[in-house]
């Protein structure tokens, strides 16, 4: 029982980080610009996103578009694209994988090894879409707070941290602690069934 209750709260953990790793992929608020002229009652906000870029006026509508062009981006903001596309695949199949190894389950019967080995894949999945978000999520952040913090950019060139990023890290942290509930819990045994061989030894010798 103990083993099918970790593995529920596993799962439930890597759906939350799984949605909160595609909502941070597709929010363009990874970088934000809040800009005001020489008149204060011109202000504008601008964000920057992994697809597109944004801005608003005081109480204006958001206005997006989309980037031309793949090659004209930054490598930074290519190579955070593909991260962050292959966390959502991974936390997905990993997802996938693991409702074939639960103990609540029927898809492969009366073979409880299979079934532990199914869930440390999916584990070992999950965690490793956990590092692909960490790590453009943590790019960007480092990026904007170096670039904050140089004197030799003016006020407009400066960057603050979105709320993508914080989604971001927050379900990096969910989808670490599920995919470890899902590898460590399917390890031990569970205890109907299990198997003993120091029992079994002193059956045979006694």
């Amino acid at each position: 029982m103990a083993n099918s209750a970790l593995e529920i709260v596993g799962l439930l953990l890597t759906l939350i980080g799984l949605i909160g790793a595609a909502a941070s992929t597709g929010m363009p608020m990874w970088r934000v610009t809040a800009f005001i002229g020489e008149n204060i009652i011109v202000f504008e906000t601008r964000y920057e996103g992994l697809w597109m870029n944004c801005f608003r006026q005081a109480d204006i509508r958001m206005q997006c578009k989309v980037y031309d062009s793949l090659l004209a981006l930054s490598p930074d903001l290519q190579a955070a694209r593909g991260l962050m596309c292959s966390a959502v695949a991974l936390g997905g199949l990993g997802l996938l994988i693991s409702l074939v190894g639960l103990q609540c389950t029927s898809c492969i019967q009366n073979n409880d090894r299979a079934k532990r080995l199914v869930l440390i894949i999916a584990g070992v999945m999950i965690i490793m879409a956990c590092i692909c978000v960490l790590i453009p999520v943590s790019w960007t952040g480092h990026v904007i707070i170096r670039d904050f913090y140089n004197p030799l950019l003016i006020d407009a060139q400066r960057r603050e941290l979105g709320e993508a990023l914080y989604i971001g890290w927050v379900a990096s942290a969910f989808l670490f602690a599920g995919g470890s509930m899902l590898f460590v819990c399917r390890r031990f045994p569970s205890e109907k069934g299990s198997y003993n061989p120091i029992s079994n030894d002193i059956v045979l010798f006694s």
